[in-house]
């Protein structure tokens, strides 16, 4: 329900399955410190519907989420929660970082190459996560309630409503997203299908798999030359982008595994392989290069990045010892 005057959502309505013509979707949000502090009042209002939802009664085929707060309301009640607590807990939906804390808890582990499994990437993201928040302004930690939304997860799917940015410009993506879709497959056995909403024009969306969505943020800045010669104009930022979009390549499979090979070495062609670029890169910012380069040989060494030129390995471990030994000159 909208409110005409400030064009903001202000209320719900709960529209019958029949005029819906589908099943009612489960929906567990995963939301951002920013989002957590911004905007109390959406989630409050999440929480009202989720509610209001979950007591229709309507049969389980059309109603998913009704049926499963009462099985679950049922089964913490036996673990030895009040009916009150049980019901509580049973309709939480809506998870976050700690009151005060931001991130998903990804980003040191995959800088620092501190993980061996994907299990740690998966505990790193839960313990940063499992904040319930229900819109009275503060989050209860209940990592057991999480995990029992993950491992009823069939979709992970992340929305953006812009094209200011795209998936590899900020470790926040891979880490919201990357993050949710690794825990469930830790805790599962099997991937949910991952989903990227482009909303850029609302009035048509367009829903891709993350796999395509990938793709197409590729072709179009990653290995586009036009992009590369832009941000070759702004030195050591220019290649600290470089190195970025690298980085979050990588994590994003190692999260997802949603990175072909040809991309690897596409990337590895463009920005190291290619002399003017390499030279650009090994003089305004050779800790860029060595990272890169590196980066690419633990995407080797980790599994991600399996058909690869054995000669295309020498090169770039040749890069890594010569930026290595270029930046200590430097020192």
């Amino acid at each position: 329900v909208w409110d005409g005057a400030s064009r903001r959502v202000v209320d719900f309505e709960i529209l019958p399955v029949s005029l819906l013509g589908r099943p009612r979707v489960d929906v567990t949000l995963r939301i951002s410190g920013f989002f957590r502090d911004a905007f109390p009042n959406l989630i409050d209002l999440f929480h009202q519907a989720v509610t209001a939802v979950s007591q229709l009664d309507e049969p389980p085929a059309d109603n998913p989420l009704a049926a499963r707060v009462r099985q679950e309301a049922t089964q913490w009640q036996a673990a030895g929660l009040t009916p009150e607590q049980a019901e509580g807990r049973s309709r939480y939906r809506i998870f976050g970082s700690k009151p005060g804390a931001y991130g998903a808890g990804l980003q040191g582990l995959i800088e620092a190459q501190n993980w061996t499994t994907e299990a740690d990437l998966a505990r790193a993201y839960i313990n940063w996560s499992s904040y319930a928040y229900t819109g009275r302004g503060e989050g209860k930690s209940a990592p057991e309630a999480f995990e029992s939304r993950l491992k009823s997860l069939q979709i992970v799917l992340h929305n953006q409503d812009n094209r200011e940015h795209d998936l590899l410009d900020s470790d926040d993506y891979y880490q919201f997203q990357g993050g949710m879709t690794v825990a469930a497959r830790a805790l599962t056995g099997r991937s949910p299908q991952v989903y990227f909403g482009d909303h850029a024009l609302p009035e048509n969306p367009k829903i891709r798999t993350l796999r395509e969505e990938i793709a197409r943020v590729y072709r179009s800045r990653v290995v586009n030359p036009k992009w590369i010669e832009g941000v070759m104009r702004h030195g050591y930022k220019g290649a600290f982008e470089m190195a970025a979009t690298v980085d979050y390549l990588f994590a994003y499979d190692a999260t997802t595994r949603c990175v072909a090979d040809y991309m690897y070495e596409g990337v590895a062609q463009a920005y190291m392989l290619d002399k003017t670029v390499q030279a650009f890169v090994q003089e305004k910012n050779p800790w860029a290069l060595r990272d890169m380069a590196e980066r690419l040989l633990e995407a080797h060494q980790r599994g991600l990045w399996t058909q690869v030129p054995e000669d295309m390995l020498n090169r770039l471990r040749a890069i890594a010892l010569q930026s290595e030994a270029h930046i200590e000159s430097r020192l």
